[in-house]
């Protein structure tokens, strides 16, 4: 019974039961830019079906029950046989079985795919960002394994499935199959030509046998692994099923699941192979250039995820201020907090919108589109998933002590925020990747240029950052130590240019000024006060 004193006053309802798509104006916007209108219904009825699941109480608690029940290990049966299997709490098996069913990994097969993807995988990021690695690291070996038409003929359907199948058996027998990646050893970390996994070939063309540690191995319950090692001729993409023709098991030794600081629904592993059969991807000592598509797929979701988590938070704080009251009023009409979730506010568009323009040119596949892939998606990735972290803490610092609470959901987006900054190539490879792309591929320039051409004359602040990033560009000494500086650049002036032209004139004009004028600080909540910040902080309300 609740004491006397107990009337609980001035605290927000829950943000749950609303469309966590169609209350994203920025996301619903760049869908209908980049989809051929004959697909445009089709798909709004899709991800609407997709985002009021997501915004649902029930699908929103099964992502905290995820969490707070993390994966365990089983590495033998009670007999003493070793299984190497990994237990998941019955919510991970319900968001992963959505996930797939909404065709989270069939972007390959489908027309418009890649954006219709690109825009559930935003939404489905913010009920859980543990169950999108299985889903991320199946949707991008598609690419790697059409390096050999056999095995993606073999694969490729059950990979694009949208049918979730978690046993165990040969893939042959399944309807939907999910595959992870292990790239990563001990010694080597972000230097893969340093592996030590050796290939042993086998009397059967195309198979070996590998033997060595994977220090992160993703997804180990899948059916399927795309990894490196070193065969004769050298470093070597092979595919490793989980379970043989006959129906026995590989050796897939897990050894341990990692304890990490978010991410926790997901299993993340070591593994042991040891005598381990697989079937090579791609030719003999080009395995780097064979996966390295999977990994340029996976890089586009760190960008997609990070956009999600961003947007969860700013929806988060700002439906927590819409409500909350303070001296005499709503504190999201406070002249100063309205600054802070304007300022968090551009911060997701520009995100969403950056991400889903780089899907739309998956989709188209010419080359001029892959010419900007090729330096968009490392500066994307470098710069969106750094500024994930800093916008989950400002939006948990917005809801004041509550946001430090467990129960109010911002320490888990905290927690999970510089995930994609890490993983899948950190900073520094990311902005080394954008330099190896100016300086080889001459078109891939040539391409970032016209796309931000496009805005120009738009803005005299954008201008500006296109004139200075021009000289930059030209400035070949100490480039190495600049490229971090470089990268973010590219990103920025990309993104102004996108919301230059996409974007409605309050959004663009503050974008601008803040992250291209000079005209902000370095903390969120330093916009210029002359701003239209009012529409800029309503356009971004999650309408619940």
């Amino acid at each position: 019974m609740a004491g006397s004193t107990h009337s609980v006053t001035n605290q927000p309802p829950p943000l749950v039961g609303y469309d966590v798509f169609t209350a994203d104006h920025a996301l619903t916007a760049a869908v209908e830019r980049h989809l051929d209108p004959e697909l445009l219904d089709e798909a709004r009825d899709e991800l609407a079906a997709l985002g009021r699941a997501s915004g649902s109480a029930q699908v929103q608690e099964w992502g905290a029950q995820a969490n707070e029940h993390p994966p365990e290990p089983r590495t033998h049966d009670r007999y003493g046989h070793r299984i190497d299997e990994v237990d998941f709490h019955p919510s991970w098996h319900r968001l992963l079985g959505k996930g797939v069913s909404a065709g989270l990994t069939a972007a390959w097969v489908r027309p418009g795919g890649h954006v219709r993807r690109a825009a559930g995988f935003l939404v489905w990021t913010q009920v859980d960002a543990g169950n999108c690695c299985p889903l991320s690291m199946t949707h991008a070996a598609v690419p790697a394994l059409r390096a050999d038409p056999g095995l993606a003929a073999e694969w490729e359907p059950r990979l694009t499935s949208t049918v979730y199948d978690r046993e165990l058996r040969p893939a042959r027998l399944k309807a939907g199959a999910l595959f992870g990646m292990g790239m990563t050893e001990k010694q080597g970390g972000s230097d893969v030509r340093a592996n030590t996994t050796a290939a042993t070939p086998l009397a059967e063309d195309g198979t070996y046998a590998l033997t060595g540690h994977k220090w992160f191995c993703s997804a180990p319950m899948s059916d399927g692994f795309l990894v490196l090692a070193q065969a004769p001729e050298g470093l070597t993409c092979f595919l490793v099923p989980r379970v043989l023709e006959d129906g026995t098991r590989n050796v897939f030794m897990i050894q341990r699941l990692k304890d990490k600081l978010g991410n926790r629904s997901n299993a993340s592993s070591e593994v042991e192979f040891d005598g381990t059969w697989a079937r090579r991807v791609g030719e003999e000592g080009r395995g780097v250039r064979t996966i390295i598509e999977m990994v340029a797929a996976t890089r586009l979701d760190c960008v997609l995820g990070s956009a999600g988590l961003m947007r969860q938070a700013v929806a988060q704080a700002i439906h927590h201020c819409s409500y909350r009251e303070v001296f005499g009023g709503k504190l999201v009409d406070k002249p100063l907090m309205r600054n802070v979730l304007a300022d968090l506010a551009l911060e997701s568009e520009a995100a969403t919108t950056l991400a889903l323009r780089l899907a739309a040119a998956y989709d188209d596949g010419g080359e001029q589109e892959r010419a900007l892939l090729r330096i968009a998606v490392p500066a994307a990735k470098y710069w969106v998933t750094k500024r994930c972290a800093p916008v989950a803490v400002e939006a948990a610092e917005c809801l004041g002590g509550n946001g430090y609470v467990e129960e109010s959901g911002l320490p888990r987006l905290v927690r999970e925020s510089p995930l994609n900054s890490i993983w899948e190539g950190a900073g520094n490879v990311q902005a080394l990747d954008v330099l190896r792309a100016l300086q080889r591929e001459p078109q891939a320039l040539n391409a970032y240029l016209q796309e931000v051409g496009k805005a120009r004359g738009a803005d005299h602040r954008l201008d500006g950052a296109i004139k200075d990033l021009l000289t930059e560009l030209a400035d070949l000494e100490g480039i190495e130590g600049r490229a971090r500086r470089l990268a973010e650049r590219l990103a920025l002036v990309l993104q102004g240019s996108l919301l230059v032209r996409y974007a409605p004139p309050e959004v663009a004009d503050a974008f601008c000024a803040a992250r291209l004028g000079g005209d902000g600080g370095a903390a969120f909540g330093t916009l210029p006060h002359s701003l239209d910040l009012a529409s800029v902080v309503e356009r971004a309300r999650p309408v619940a």
